[in-house]
């Protein structure tokens, strides 16, 4: 009778655990919403194990600390945001061994039971950690704390390894999606957004309904350096220039290469007047900068600027691409210039104005 009692409590844990895999399983491939996955396997591996807190942590892309994901439990809210050097505490330990780490009672192990004494705020009496891992590089740990303790039997423990395994895949899949999205909008020369997405964050700032300006910038006499320098020195002037665009417009804009040596920037929420001295600061920037030093060149390369401001020059994307292409175009007539939309050449406002017969 007790033999029989016995397997039907394997028999009933086994059933439990069959559900778990087919319920993870179904969220990994209904979803590819990293957080939403995630959450599902904790919930299921807490319903499993019933502990008092519980926790996922991710290896930072530095691999130098942790970081919650995932809380749940007494000071669960403390914990968001706090890091976790590798190599310390719990979660750390494991992170950084690639070991997992069962205690089913921490007074009966010497090291752990100092660790639980020196944070009895914590109240440890059980941990069950559990790396994260995908190949030979662990991604993250999954910790339970004062998890029932006949559950932590080896048994129960490769069934929660086999978790890591399923949050490991997600964590994966979603770090794939993220790569393969930005490789569909990402330009390779210059690592700036393509065209392609351009006129996705066009289409979505039109439907807002809100102002913003366009600028086109085509770099002056690109072809020369091309044929000088050949098109490997080129394609390097071309990263060189994207980073300058970054760094100048900054992180609240948008710079996308559109071809060839043709860049263009989003300026959203900003009017003619403060994009007018973005794109004359821009355009100075772009004139005083030495590109290429590393490579032992000091190329100086000037541009044409094109810029448009919506909804006052167009009032659709293809209205506003072609008001700032058409400025780009007016300014290409003397090269190293701004033209504006409803204001024409801006050549009188540039300092360096005088400097144009020499480039």
């Amino acid at each position: 009778m007790k033999d029989r009692q016995k397997f039907e409590v394997i028999e009933s844990r086994q059933m439990d655990q069959i559900r778990v895999f087919h319920d993870v399983a179904r969220a990994l491939t209904s979803s590819l919403e990293l957080e939403e996955i995630l959450s599902a396997i904790m919930n299921k591996m807490a319903q499993f194990f019933g502990p008092e807190r519980w926790s996922m942590l991710m290896v930072d892309d530095s691999g130098n600390n942790l970081f919650y994901v995932i809380a749940v439990g007494e000071n669960a809210e403390s914990l968001r945001g706090l890091r976790v050097p590798l190599g310390e505490g719990v979660a750390g330990w494991v992170a950084k061994t690639g070991n997992p780490l069962v205690v089913p009672d921490v007074r009966l192990d010497p090291h752990w039971s100092v660790f639980a004494s020196k944070h009895a705020d914590l109240n440890i009496q059980s941990i069950a950690c559990v790396p994260v891992r995908s190949g030979d590089k662990t991604l993250g740990v999954i910790q339970l704390l004062n998890s029932k303790l006949d559950l932590l039997s080896e048994y129960s423990i490769s069934f929660l390894r086999i978790l890591c395994d399923y949050a490991a895949i997600a964590i994966q899949n979603a770090r794939s999606m993220t790569l393969i999205q930005e490789l569909t909008i990402t330009d390779d020369c210059t690592g700036l957004f393509n065209a392609r997405h351009l006129y996705t964050m066009l289409d979505e700032q039109v439907c807002k309904g809100a102002e913003f300006s366009l600028l086109f910038v085509d770099l002056d006499r690109f072809k020369s350096v091309n044929d000088t320098h050949g098109h490997l020195v080129g394609s390097r002037l071309l990263a060189e220039v994207g980073n300058l665009l970054r760094r100048a417009l900054g992180p609240a804009n948008a710079a996308f290469r559109y071809g060839g040596d043709e860049f263009v920037a989003l300026l959203p929420g900003m009017g003619k007047a403060a994009a007018t001295g973005t794109t004359l600061a821009l355009c100075e920037d772009l004139r005083r900068a030495h590109f290429l030093e590393g490579d032992g060149l000091s190329l100086s390369i000037s541009g044409s600027f094109g810029l448009a401001t919506f909804p006052e020059d167009g009032a659709t994307v293809a209205d506003i691409l072609r008001a700032a292409d058409t400025m780009m175009y007016e300014a290409k007539i003397t090269r190293d210039n701004v033209a504006v939309a409803g204001r024409g050449l801006l050549m009188d406002r540039l300092p360096l104005a005088a400097s144009r017969s020499s480039r």
